[in-house]
């Protein structure tokens, strides 16, 4: 036999997580500076468009207190409209900042901490923007207050066996924990803008919200225990939220909606699009802003890895819901989704098929994962579809009900056009505030992946020394014998 050449596989060196020759002083810098620098006109543009917008939702609030919900494009069979769809769209977009914040800090997956403090800002906003629909959507919103369990005038009780009822109790701890778990992350950091600025009333306001951190040892034992708490509580609720709120379908005997496919498939949902409103603003952010040391091309891949996954999830859930309607032999559950793949609303149906499932496959390409322009179109596309998701469960469901005389095609007014837009101009009226006057990503935690934070990087008079990388062996001839 001939010899053989066999070349010893190199060992698997991982990419920084933060790109450049950056230390904790130019970390600290690069961050700060967009809070302590004078605000950007760019800025003030940004804002006052996203409030005329703001200014959309709440005209058209104001006209359906007036009027009633008489002026959405409900009629007799499609009781729930937009108000619902966009209920459910706005709650899975806020899941993504739970899931990077708690469950992958638990994961110990370092490559979060680029990306958490906005996702979890994101997170709030959007169920600040969830929790207007059910709000509204109620009729007379002057009783709101009849849903919570508190004595009234009337001496009446919420309806615990409703599930619209549990997702009242699932959104407000859902809010209560991700604003806790994001104001705690922000704590050291407040303190480090306490220190940065130079206005007296600016040093006033950051010293209150750092409740008096100075970075003590006992400082941050107390701080890392209760993040460590919070995100241990945060994680069931990135399950638990968005299964309570497809109960709201999946306990109905709705042709279509009576599955128990319905909470997983929900759940996973929300993680993917979640995931792209992220990657969309995080493309947009590290852009405009300079981060791309610390938003790197390798956060953007793994992310879209995430977004194959569960688009992929999402598919098979599809595939598995036509599967049981033949399977279980109901006429009526049969006749539906072949009524959604071709009936008077396959339209919509064949979009959220494009978006949610074909979309996401093209990331099996290395290349396109960490192609920025395209992931940023992908992760549009994906939100667009997620949103015809829900309008495809939704509408079809109640559209086509039992009885054929009574069916009907619906429509959505100018109105429900409006709230829905509006919302868009409330969640980037707070996404602005955020980014100008708290720090978009996590200081603390970018400093404690970089190699400065090991101890074993200095030496014995306490200098630093840049860490080597290991060299990947040298190949070398294996002689076969014949």
């Amino acid at each position: 036999m001939s010899t053989a050449t066999t070349a010893q596989q190199a060992p698997y060196i991982e990419e920084p997580l933060v790109k450049g020759n950056h230390t904790f002083a130019s970390i600290t810098k690069l961050i700060t500076d967009l809070n302590t620098r004078p605000t950007p006109k760019a800025w003030y543009v940004a804002f006052g468009i996203a409030n005329m917008v703001f200014m959309l939702m709440l005209v058209s609030i104001a006209y359906l207190i007036w009027n009633g919900t008489g002026i959405w494009g409900l009629n007799n069979t499609v009781a729930w409209g937009w108000a619902i769809i966009n209920f459910v769209w706005w709650v899975g977009i806020g899941h993504a900042g739970t899931l990077i914040s708690a469950i992958l800090f638990l994961f110990r997956q370092d490559w979060r901490t680029a990306i958490n403090r906005f996702a979890e800002a994101m997170t709030i906003f959007a169920v600040f923007c969830a929790g207007v629909f059910p709000a509204i959507h109620v009729g007379r919103i002057w009783v709101i207050y009849w849903v919570f369990p508190i004595p009234n005038q009337m001496a009446m009780w919420p309806n615990f066996n409703s599930p619209l009822l549990w997702d009242v109790f699932a959104v407000s701890t859902y809010l209560t924990v991700s604003v806790l778990f994001w104001f705690v992350g922000l704590v050291p950091d407040l303190a480090t803008l306490r220190d940065k600025v130079t206005s007296k009333t600016s040093k006033i306001v950051y010293g209150i919200l750092a409740l008096g951190w100075r970075g003590s040892s006992r400082h941050w034992w107390n701080y890392e225990k209760a993040y460590m708490i919070l995100a241990g509580l945060a994680t069931p609720l990135v399950l638990s939220v968005h299964t309570i709120v497809s109960f709201d379908f999946a306990v109905s005997v709705i042709p279509g909606w009576h599955t128990t496919i319905f909470p997983p498939y929900f759940v996973a949902g929300a993680v993917f699009s979640g995931f792209a409103m992220v990657l969309t603003l995080m493309i947009i952010s590290r852009k405009i802003f300079g981060l791309k040391d610390i938003m790197t091309d390798d956060h953007i891949e793994k992310m879209n890895i995430i977004l194959m996954v569960t688009g992929t999830m999402v598919g098979f859930a599809y595939m598995m819901e036509f599967f049981i309607a033949w399977y279980s032999g109901v006429e009526y559950e049969k006749a539906i989704f072949i009524l959604r793949a071709t009936g008077p609303y396959a339209w919509a149906y064949w979009i959220m098929i494009a978006c949610n499932v074909i979309s996401p496959q093209f990331f099996w390409s290395k290349k396109l994962r960490r192609n920025v322009g395209f992931t940023f179109v992908i992760s549009i596309v994906v939100n667009i579809g997620m949103w015809f998701e829900r309008f495809v469960i939704t509408v079809t469901s109640l559209s086509t009900d039992y009885l054929p005389s009574s069916w009907a095609y619906y429509s959505p007014t100018m109105w429900d056009m409006m709230l829905y837009i509006g919302t868009f101009g409330f969640f980037f009226t707070n996404f602005l505030l955020f980014l100008r006057f708290l720090p978009m990503v996590a200081i603390a935690e970018v400093k404690a992946i970089m190699p400065e934070a090991n101890p074993h990087n200095y030496d014995v008079k306490g200098k630093y020394v840049e860490p080597k990388q290991p060299e990947p062996p040298k190949l070398q001839p294996v002689a076969a014998e014949a």
